[in-house]
């Protein structure tokens, strides 16, 4: 049998074939708002292990499995989609701010900011004494340049919509200043998307290059099989990065994935299928690391493509939809239940009082009737779109029957989903991992301009209380816009949105200094920068 040890592929046939679940056939954010105005300290910014976890231990070559690859990955920031290049990102990149447990942003390469009193004007100040993988010296130079790549539509930053909202960036000394086209309070949560690492010369020249400040330095690279790197000696900050090596493996095949942590062959995995859970929890050298946060598991409809052009379609879709069946078939309780916009408890200022959808057969066959529709419906899926993604799409299918619906389920390759089928197809299961804000989240998914608005939801009255909201900073007039933009989505929008998905992970019990973060999988993707092996 190969070993992850040895470079190369990793295949089903490599794995002992340990489990067969049965059932049916196997696919963030607590938010806080920004003070403004104050300058913050440095503080802990990726959180504390826990106390029986011990001291750190340094050393050791850390093994991750991942599903979310393709070979069609890129290393260039601006263009992450997947599970896998994501993670191996955040190795080699740091973003000027960081999500911190609580939802609040804490400082990283930006070390302190202040801002005008009408949250207009921010100035961070960047960090001394931090070099690049390549020795040059971290400046604000580089932070400007890689904030205006990335606002440059010809890049296709998935963090374009979140930047539109920036007037301009420009260098002051050591520090870098963004003005705003209007106020908003959480600019300092915006920066902390995961597609805005710092490279040099913002990596205009160079943007596949893989040259960051993180803890670990680009080796071996082949997308959509494996990533690897090791420890960054010129390193800022002695609190992570604690082996000598990462390598992450991209695992597609859940039972694979689950066979290789059980058997030893790597270390941590993620998007544990929740029918294995319980089976898994027996063994004692695997422990599960769940938590609820803002992950989303959905179908994309197209809003401006036939059929789904016609809003009778999708609302017959939506009312056809038994969300408490696929959460409690398809995530066997992992999960809460969606209403078709982004948005959930966790969110501050979340419309609480927004009714929550019901399956109602009659009333999606009277819409579906009332559409005139004769147009095939195809519904694309994969097992990497997430955990259950083809059990859920084929278990719709059945629910849409009953209103008279008939939806065709396509399973695709997992290979080449996200370059193929996501974002390019009218009708397709997909994910999201939730985003810090209500803002980020619409901004990145929704309004018409953004890059990654995968359900072609263009619509200008919502564009306009997106911008107004951004710029209220009286708290009870911001709740009511995203009330009303949440309703918007809701009732005119192409999210299908069956249910939040908890974040399920997997480790050894080898695996220490693991931090519960409900801002993303995989300890919001800081696994590799957090955890040490046990000596």
């Amino acid at each position: 049998m190969q070993t992850i040890d040895e470079k190369g592929p990793l295949v089903m046939s490599d794995i002992p074939n340990v489990l067969t679940p049965s059932g049916l056939k196997r696919r963030s954010l607590l938010g806080g708002a920004a003070a403004f105005g104050l300058a913050v300290p440095f503080a802990g910014a990726l959180g504390r292990a826990r106390a029986a976890d011990a001291t750190p231990v340094k050393g050791g070559n850390l093994k991750i499995g991942m599903s979310g690859g393709q070979s069609s990955d890129s290393l260039d920031p601006a263009l992450l989609t997947n599970y896998a290049p994501t993670l191996f990102n955040y190795c080699w990149g740091e973003t000027l701010i960081n999500v911190g447990l609580d939802g609040t942003p804490q400082p990283n390469l930006a070390e302190s900011w202040t801002s005008s009193k009408d949250a207009k004007i921010w100035t961070l100040k960047i960090r001394k004494g931090v070099t690049f993988h390549n020795g040059q010296t971290l400046t604000a130079d580089d932070c400007v340049k890689t904030l205006q790549r990335h606002m440059d539509p010809k890049t296709k930053s998935g963090a374009l919509g979140v930047l539109g909202g920036i007037a301009s960036v420009a260098t002051d000394g050591d520090a870098m200043v963004i003005t705003l086209s209007g106020a908003n309070a959480d600019l300092p949560l915006l920066v902390t998307d995961y597609h805005l690492v710092v490279q040099p010369g913002g990596g205009i020249d160079k943007p596949t290059a893989g040259i960051g400040t993180g803890p670990y330095k680009v080796g071996n690279v082949q997308p959509g099989v494996r990533y690897s790197g090791t420890k960054y000696a010129g390193y800022w900050n002695s609190e992570l990065g604690h082996v000598d090596s990462v390598d992450v493996i991209v695992m597609n095949d859940d039972t694979a994935r689950s066979a290789a942590l059980q058997s030893g062959q790597v270390h941590i995995i993620n998007q544990v299928d929740p029918k294995i859970v319980s089976f898994m929890k027996r063994n004692p050298r695997v422990v599960i690391e769940t938590v609820a946060g803002r992950g989303q598991n959905i179908f994309n409809m197209f809003c401006d493509t036939g059929p789904f052009k016609n809003n009778d379609v999708r609302m017959a879709l939506k009312l056809a939809m038994d969300r408490e069946q696929l959460t409690k078939q398809i995530m066997l309780g992992y999960a809460s239940i969606g209403n078709d916009f982004p948005i959930n408890k966790a969110y501050p200022l979340f419309p609480s009082d927004i009714p929550q959808r019901t399956c109602d057969p009659d009333q999606a066959k009277f819409f579906y009737k009332k559409s005139g529709n004769t147009d095939p419906i195809v519904l694309r899926s994969a097992e990497v779109a997430f955990s259950g993604a083809v059990d859920a799409a084929t278990l719709f299918q059945q629910q849409a029957q009953k209103a008279g619906i008939p939806v065709q389920v396509v399973r695709e390759p997992d290979d080449g989903y996200w370059s193929n089928v996501w974002n390019k197809k009218p009708f397709s299961a997909s994910y999201w991992g939730g985003r810090a804000t209500q803002d980020q989240m619409y901004s990145t998914a929704y309004l018409s301009k953004a890059d990654w608005n995968d359900t072609h939801f263009f619509h200008p009255e919502f564009d306009t209380m997106l911008l107004q909201a951004r710029g209220e900073l009286d708290t009870a007039k911001r709740a009511e816009m995203y009330h009303d933009m949440g309703m918007l989505v809701r009732d005119q929008g192409g999210s299908l949105l069956p249910f939040f998905n908890d974040f399920i992970d997997a480790r050894s019990s080898t695996v220490m200094g693991w931090v519960t973060d409900a801002n993303g999988p995989l300890s919001n993707y800081q696994a590799p920068l957090r955890v040490w092996l046990k000596a």
